[in-house]
């Protein structure tokens, strides 16, 4: 019998579990994130392996959700130097590009960028001969001082050929630059689409320190399996896919857990509240999957239009700060994270948290010691942070009506048995390491979002192309062709284009490569 270890690595705790081929919990481990990150990993996974009594070698497949990619953004730390090119001048050259990013993000991120002739029309047209000399000079300038390579052309999406041009010209001669294409990230939507790829081209090393790491702590701990990294649309993607599509693992903590919930409680539907030590956030799963946003979505403070699931994030954690400001008592954003069991009341510290007045107000039980703390100030603080859950509740929603909500994650204790707009609060068992197990259950997919010009052609005929597409991305992140089922498929007819447009989106998923046999 073979093994599937999943692991999470979020802002404050590193969790891992080990579950069967028919996902029972076999093991599972909570330990805090560590500096170098791969020093966690490798405790997470010696001790799930000494509880579970298995060898090594009976683990098949390691899968790992990460925050390292949406960090480094974050904190603009780490992130390469990009050399842009935009293909679609003269039409493009109003805005130009990384317009509205942070300064902050803006100065480290872009090095050079180029903007030359090319680029389609709605419809796959050609708007002009690709001027492949100007990419030539720009990067023979910039090559040496540049890490990566982002190339967004006008209406990519419909029609890749000027994209895959510029590809082929660096593979041939600037072999030592990856490169990112907007039409395999974006959707339509050259600003965004253009965002989004820049920002893939920027953690592209950010991936790979995070790969390697835990690709080297398992192997310290004996474990050669299959690696695969969360996305975050709740799915998997082979290592070496994740290494090219790194900006798809941004949000893949929140979206494991609330796989991890559905899978938990046996529910497809619900709201699911994933409490860490820092942040909490809520999202809806719809079928089993985590309801994706249709808005174009900010990451690190820059629009883009790549696929995110729909989240409502708060500054509210077990970890989070408790201050009386102004007469107002105020719970986060900020917090103690990982260090809570060395600086909150009830383990002997001398730091006021949320942990600390759920406690001090009878609603968990934890830590050394009942905190010293005021029984009014105890009262507001956990009404404030309770008023902060019921509110992302109600703005996540889509109707009035109560809906049962799944609490997962180890702050999730710290919340009451009952909310406003909730018709139940489930905790399943194992909630506390949901995240691991979303990762260790997921599947691997594969997703086409194109706009396909009509006239012409028959509709079964596109439709059957676009689920041909997104089955062929889906093998080549890792998945087993003979397993793979449509889990979406939606036609979006365009009126203010003519040719009889239409967008349209398919999502596919399958088992992984190599288990289902």
């Amino acid at each position: 019998m073979k093994y599937r270890l999943g692991v999470d690595v979020g802002g404050t705790n590193t969790d891992a579990v080990i579950l069967t081929p028919d996902d029972s919990v076999v093991a599972k481990t909570k330990t805090p994130v560590t500096e170098d990150v791969a020093s966690s990993i490798r405790y997470a996974a010696q001790t799930v392996l000494k509880e579970s009594e298995l060898a090594p070698s009976e683990i098949s497949h390691a899968m790992l959700g990460t925050t390292q990619v949406t960090n480094a953004i974050i904190e603009r730390q780490r992130l390469n130097k990009v050399g842009l090119i935009r293909i679609g001048a003269p039409a493009t050259l109003a805005v130009p590009p990384l317009t509205g990013w942070p300064a902050a993000l803006k100065s480290v991120v872009q090095y050079a960028s180029v903007m030359v002739s090319g680029g389609h029309e709605f419809d796959g047209r050609t708007m002009g001969k690709l001027d492949l000399d100007a990419i030539r000079r720009f990067l023979d300038r910039h090559a040496d001082a540049i890490a990566a390579v982002s190339v967004t052309a006008v209406f990519a999406p419909v029609n890749a050929e000027h994209e895959l041009s510029v590809r082929d010209l660096i593979s041939a001669e600037y072999p030592h630059l990856p490169v990112s294409l907007s039409h395999e990230i974006g959707s339509v939507g050259l600003l965004e689409r253009e965002n989004a790829t820049v920002l893939n081209a920027a953690v592209t090393k950010v991936a790979g320190l995070a790969a390697t790491a835990f690709q080297n702590a398992l192997r310290e701990v004996g474990i050669e399996a299959s690696l695969y990294f969360a996305q975050n649309d709740g799915t998997l993607m082979a290592m070496d896919y994740a290494l090219r599509y790194p900006i798809l693992t941004v949000a893949c903590g929140p979206t494991n857990s609330m796989r991890g919930a559905a899978h938990l409680s046996r529910l497809d539907d619900a709201v699911i509240i994933d409490v860490g030590g820092t942040s909490s956030d809520i999202g809806m799963i719809r079928g089993g999957f985590p309801r994706q946003s249709s808005l174009a979505v900010e990451v690190g403070g820059v629009r883009t239009n790549f696929r995110m699931p729909d989240l409502i994030a708060l500054g509210l954690g077990g970890g989070s700060r408790v201050r009386t400001v102004d007469g107002r008592v105020t719970v986060g954003p900020d917090s103690v994270g990982y260090r809570i069991v060395e600086q909150g009341l009830v383990f002997g510290g001398n730091i006021l948290t949320f942990t600390d007045v759920a406690v001090a107000q009878g609603h968990a039980s934890i830590g050394r010691r009942t905190p010293p703390v005021d029984a009014e100030l105890s009262r507001a603080a956990y009404a404030e942070a309770i008023r902060m859950v019921e509110e992302g509740i109600d703005r996540i929603k889509t109707s009035s009506e109560a809906v049962p909500l799944i609490a997962v994650g180890g702050g999730s204790a710290l919340l009451p048995d009952h909310l406003a707009g909730v018709s139940e609060v489930i905790r399943p068992d194992h909630y506390d390491v949901a995240n691991a197990i979303g990762a260790a259950i997921a599947q691997v997919s594969g997703r086409v979002d194109r706009i396909y010009a009509m006239t012409g052609r028959a509709r079964e005929d596109v439709m059957q192309e676009a689920v041909s597409t997104a089955k062929a991305e889906a093998v080549r992140a890792g998945a087993d062709v003979a397993t793979l089922d449509v889990i979406e498929i939606e036609e979006i007819p365009l009126a203010y284009l003519p040719s009889n447009a239409s967008r349209v989106r398919v999502t596919v998923a399958g088992q992984l490569a190599g288990e289902s046999a």
